[in-house]
């Protein structure tokens, strides 16, 4: 006994009965367009899977009712025009969801359709993610300035593997383009978009070819092997390498006053030629303290006397380069009141309450006979310490802090490495951070850096190293003293490590940039080629990912694009294979970085930008089949 299953299930897709005006029409001067079925359909997401071209500045009105679909165009029709209209996998049955696949209608205003197609890949120029939901686009004026000033002739929008297709191309040259359009304006007006362009001039064609399809008893057995005659239109392997130009407008975003001890300003760009500050209730000589970051977009300012410390309110004129309406950088001058977030008497009566709490807890201890203090201690500076326990040969100890420092006493830091029972002092070398990475206009000094001052700077593998620091060994420019403390760290033995060696096969005489990356996209290791050789040494063993790039300005970073200096983002490719290390196993590895297709290189297991699950047509009726001892064939089911 049993309940009834329902019969055999619907695999059948919905079937597109007719369309008004008719499908491939031409002469067509209707702006409504309804598509009619055999069942009822379901259409997702329409806004953005579905794309008209050419592109629609007033967007289409797109509606799934019942057995059609209504498309209204609120944009007049352009004279002698092929339109498209690509549904890609939006449309499915309305019951079991089988997709109809990748449907497009298309209508032209002339005496004649065009039908070529252009295809390729847009992937993210600094680590080759392929780009969903970008819009790609092809324009006949093939002068560089028609990117900035003409919207798109054909577009289309990627799809989750980053790959593109033109429809309704016409013949003729073509420039291609993508962009992340933010002012839906099909044209690149903003530093803000993301952005594509090659200068290759494409020219669509079409050769007949043939190809294999495999036809699927069930999901284990295949029925048959066919081969199918098609239009293979090209190019279809177009590759544009999408990247973010670098702001170079400069405003000033905001300020504040998060401590009461500095003042922070933040910028869209840096420059070089700091902003003067100049204080109207304090006298600004030696007052401030500058500190900034790399690329000298955030400046902070520590106010040094603890009199401005404790003023709620700082009035300043503050003077920087600004970029005006026409983009050029000028003077210009703020009058800025910059307030406390914590005012001064609430920090009193913050303080009030510790020393109210700590004298609480001494007269207790005083009272139970136990160790007690007659006077509250100062507050302590604080140390944050890196150094991991297993520690690399050529890596560094760094000390971090929360204000700047004033002084930092070598003589009451030690460094101690262990020979049996014996602890046995080890020269070091204590630099600086801000001086090291070279940002001379940093005064503030909040990072330290220490290394073993051995003739190579590595520290002695398999030995354990103990780093003491006594009191007073950092002070900060508040007078505020670092308590004593000690840390210990391991190296480990050069049998616990291996050498990865890439013999880089290029013509190219630029100098590439190897890195190392864990499964996180994480860089472990970094290295740079010389004579087409890069080594990793002391690898730990695992599995790793290769990403080089061409450092073509030889700065040491990757850098994006400009497209009004006629810039591309530095090259960057992937080694396509896992790289699996093991301990004292030595790996020397030959690579051509061009061997593979640029969309192709990166391993699937560090790609974040995962394909969509193709929507597939339901196969119960195999599974029905399998249960009732009946053979099934499909489409014959019965």
């Amino acid at each position: 006994m049993g309940q009834p299953d329902g019969g055999w299930y619907d695999e059948t897709p919905p079937r597109v009965m007719g369309c008004t005006p008719a499908d491939q029409s031409t002469n067509v001067d209707a702006k409504k367009i309804t598509i009619y079925f055999d069942e009822y359909i379901k259409l997702d997401n329409p806004s953005e899977k579905v794309v008209v071209s050419p592109p629609q500045l007033e967007t289409p009105e797109i509606k799934g009712a019942g057995n059609r679909i209504i498309v209204e165009l609120n944009d007049s029709l352009k004279p002698n025009t092929t339109y498209t209209i690509d549904f890609s996998d939006a449309i499915s049955d309305n019951n079991e969801g089988n997709p109809l696949g990748n449907y497009t209608y298309s209508f032209s205003t002339g005496t004649s359709i065009d039908t070529l197609e252009v295809s390729g890949y847009v992937l993210e120029a600094e680590n080759l993610e392929p780009i969903k939901g970008i819009l790609v686009g092809l324009y006949a004026n093939l002068a560089d300035s028609a990117f900035t000033t003409e919207p798109m002739l054909r577009v289309s929008r990627t799809d989750s593997r980053g790959r593109f297709n033109i429809k309704g191309v016409a013949p003729g040259e073509y420039r291609i383009y993508a962009l992340q359009d933010v002012d839906n304006n099909y044209q690149f007006s903003q530093k803000s978009e993301k952005m594509a362009f090659s200068h290759e001039i494409i020219t669509p064609s079409w050769k007949p070819d043939v190809r294999q399809d495999t036809l699927w008893r069930d999901s284990l057995h295949i029925d048959d092997i066919i081969q199918t005659g098609y239009t293979h239109f090209l190019p279809d392997d177009i590759v544009l390498r999408a990247f973010t130009e670098t702001q170079t407008d400069r405003f000033l975003l905001k300020q504040e006053r998060s401590v009461p001890e500095k003042m922070t300003f933040y910028f869209t760009y840096g420059n070089p030629q700091l902003p003067e500050i100049h204080g109207m209730n304090f006298d600004d000589t030696d007052a401030l303290l500058l500190e900034t970051n790399a690329l000298q977009d955030t400046l902070t300012y520590w106010l040094r006397d603890t009199t401005l410390v404790n003023t709620d309110t700082l009035n300043i004129t503050y003077t920087y380069l600004h970029t005006d309406t026409l983009g050029v950088l000028q003077t210009h001058t703020d009058t800025l009141e910059i307030l406390s977030k914590t005012p001064y008497a609430k920090r009193l009566k913050e303080q009030e309450k510790e020393r109210e709490k700590w004298e609480k807890e001494q007269e207790k201890a005083k009272k139970r006979g136990k160790s007690y203090l007659e006077e509250m201690p100062p507050k302590a500076l604080e140390i944050k310490i890196q150094m991991p326990q297993d520690m690399y040969p050529d890596a560094y100890m760094y000390f971090n802090f929360d204000t700047p420092i004033a002084i930092a006493d070598t003589s009451k830091i030690r460094l101690s490495a262990r020979n049996d029972t014996i602890w046995e002092p080890r020269p070091f070398l204590l630099e600086d951070l801000p001086t090291y990475m070279g940002i001379p206009a940093c005064q503030a000094i909040r990072s330290y850096r220490l290394s073993h001052a051995s003739t190579d700077g590595l520290w002695e593998m398999a030995t354990e190293y103990k780093l003491e620091l006594d009191s007073a060994a950092f002070i900060d420019i508040y007078g505020h003293a670092s308590l004593a403390t000690g840390k210990s760290m391991r190296v480990k033995a050069e049998e616990d490590f291996t050498t990865v060696t890439f013999n880089v096969i290029t013509s190219d005489t630029v100098p590439y940039i190897g890195q190392l990356l864990d499964k996180g996209q994480k860089v472990v290791r970094q290295a740079v080629a010389f004579d087409g050789v890069l080594r990793f040494q002391y690898v730990k063993p695992g599995e790793y990912y290769l990403r080089l790039y061409a450092d073509s300005n030889n700065n040491g970073l990757w850098d994006t694009g400009c497209y009004k200096d006629d810039l591309q983002a530095e090259m960057v490719y992937y080694y396509p294979e896992v790289i699996e290390c093991k301990a004292k196993w030595p790996l020397q590895l030959s690579w051509n970085p061009t061997s593979v297709f640029l969309a192709r290189q990166k391993p699937a297991a560090i790609t974040k930008q995962k394909p969509d699950k193709d929507k597939k047509i339901k196969n119960k009726n195999a599974e029905r089949a399998s249960k009732l001892g009946i053979i099934y064939v499909p489409n014959n089911r019965y």
